[in-house]
């Protein structure tokens, strides 16, 4: 199973420069562990110690917030794409 991983700019480091990336999982937690074992280093940028998307991370599957949806636990389905989206703040 296929997904779409869009990768924002500071993230590209541990991709090789690359925007957008195909990986595994069922759910968003699978996806970053495949993300993981394709990209050796990402997960820390992305998780926090307790394994928990950091908060200024933002995961949208197909342009739905995940936060609204079911979380880490998210059901990913054969061509899905994932946006991560760094927060951005400023007032």
């Amino acid at each position: 199973m296929a997904v779409k991983v869009l990768i924002p700019t500071p993230l590209q480091k541990f991709t090789d420069n690359q925007a957008t990336l195909e990986c595994e999982g069922t759910n968003i937690m699978e996806l970053i562990d495949s993300l993981e074992a394709n990209c050796p280093g990402i997960k820390k940028s992305l998780c926090d110690d307790e394994g928990k998307p950091r908060r200024f991370l933002n995961f949208y599957v197909n342009s739905e917030d995940i936060r609204f949806l079911d979380g880490t636990n998210t059901a990913l389905a054969d061509g899905d794409e994932v946006s991560i989206v760094p927060a951005v703040a400023g007032g």
